[in-house]
């Protein structure tokens, strides 16, 4: 049994999602092939996200000043609970997938702010004198992203998803990239049956 962490960054349905439409696929195969695994879902686009701001930052700095927890403000004290709920969450997953669509070249703002939650000194990377070191080495993940052009993933929302995974410490990575269906909608049809066979041959050995 593994805990599977969804994250899903984009805040339409299926029904107007290419990006939703290959993450639901992948869970109903995956569901099918791995009943056992206990599913989690992240909809960043129905929940609030602490986002670093100066109340976090000042917090932080007190604490690692010795301050006590109880005596933040009450607004400090509730965003770094937050923050660290989304920290131990994803500590407590051992598969990770990640959904987005490629905004501007670039990953959505909320996933971002999620992307802050995991990326933790001392908690998923340490620094050393060599540089920094990952400190998740017991997870696999997976992205999805669709884009309307094709990238083959070497646009900046794929290599930083990859980049940051790796970061702190993931390197079983697998990716979905729906690409080309704004710049050759006659291809949509075949690029997103590609994609859901992608998704299922994914999901039965992920």
């Amino acid at each position: 049994m593994a805990n599977v962490l969804v994250v899903n960054a984009h805040p339409l349905t299926a029904k107007d999602s290419q990006t939703v439409t290959i993450l639901e696929t992948f869970i109903e195969a995956h569901q099918a092939s791995h009943p056992e695994d206990v599913f989690t879902m992240l909809d960043l686009y129905q929940m609030d996200l602490p986002e670093i701001d100066g109340n976090l930052l000042l917090a932080w700095q007190a604490l690692q000043k010795g301050t006590d927890f109880t005596e933040l403000s009450e607004t400090q004290q509730e965003k770094v609970r937050v923050f660290n709920e989304f920290t131990d969450q994803f500590l407590g997953s051992q598969k990770i997938v990640i959904a987005n669509a490629l905004w501007n070249l670039n990953i959505p703002t909320r996933l971002k702010a999620w992307f802050d939650t995991i990326n933790v000194a001392g908690k998923t990377f340490k620094y050393t004198a060599e540089g920094p070191t990952g400190l998740v080495t017991d997870k696999k993940a997976l992205h999805i992203q669709s884009s309307g052009g094709t990238y083959q993933g070497q646009d900046f929302s794929a290599q930083y998803v990859k980049g940051i995974l790796n970061f702190i410490g993931i390197t079983e990575f697998d990716s979905i990239y729906i690409e080309g269906a704004d710049y050759d909608p006659e291809n949509a049809p075949e690029i997103m049956a590609a994609a859901k066979e992608k998704a299922k041959a994914l999901a039965a050995q992920f």
